[in-house]
């Protein structure tokens, strides 16, 4: 399994998403092989950071399941698509909202006071449903091409509560846009302070869902 973090020109890393609040071990605990590689700090564009992770993904011994958190689910759409062959398994988790104007601006202001340009904000911030990604691809990710080549597995897992950066909508728009995507059951994204009590089913959820399975609502 490997677990792309969230967070866009900010302080966000593996450590502070997977590791701190215990999901990396958790995990771990239950039998599975867990990568947590860092993003790239301030990418210019997000084929930057597919570039970077898409060599580790290429060098797994078999199909990895990939999870995708908050801005991270860019990246991770991305990746699934580039190198289908290398995914078994996509889980969206936490997918951050790119089609809100009043969430974007903020976004916006808050890459610029961080020394983004105003054209590689405009860049990472253009998109759909999702930022970065065409609601074509998303499409494509979950199509059925035939007995040999069946669409890739698809999991999205809400922000529970919603929040305006991780809005009910933007699940609501994949599933719909997946049609063979399954919701799975939410929580707080990390390293929010409310996560901690929703840790180990978090990890009952990933775990099911990388072993073929899905977890109970």
């Amino acid at each position: 399994m490997i677990l792309v973090h969230g967070g866009l020109w900010d302080r966000t890393d593996a450590a502070m998403f997977w590791h701190a609040p215990g999901i990396v071990a958790g995990l771990e605990a239950v039998g599975l092989d867990v990568v947590a590689p860092d993003r790239v700090r301030r990418p210019v564009d997000w084929r930057q950071e597919v570039g970077e992770l898409g060599r580790l993904l290429t060098s797994a011994a078999e199909p990895v399941t990939l999870v995708g958190a908050s801005n991270g689910c860019t990246v991770a759409v991305l990746l699934a698509a580039d190198y289908p062959e290398a995914v078994g398994r996509l889980l969206l988790a936490w997918p951050a909202t790119g089609d809100d104007p009043e969430v974007s601006g903020r976004a916006r202001a808050g890459l610029l006071e961080r020394g983004a340009s105003g054209a590689v904000a405009d860049g990472l911030l253009a998109g759909e449903t999702l930022r970065g990604v065409t609601d074509a691809q998303l499409v494509s990710l979950g199509e059925y091409r035939g007995p040999w080549r069946p669409g890739l597995p698809i999991g999205v897992l809400p922000s529970v509560p919603e929040n305006p950066s991780h809005q009910r909508k933007t699940v609501d728009a994949l599933l719909r846009l997946m049609p063979s995507a399954v919701e799975l059951p939410g929580s707080p994204e990390p390293p929010r302070p409310d996560f901690g009590p929703h840790r180990d089913r978090l990890v009952a959820v990933l775990g099911a869902f990388a072993g073929g399975g899905q977890a109970g609502r």
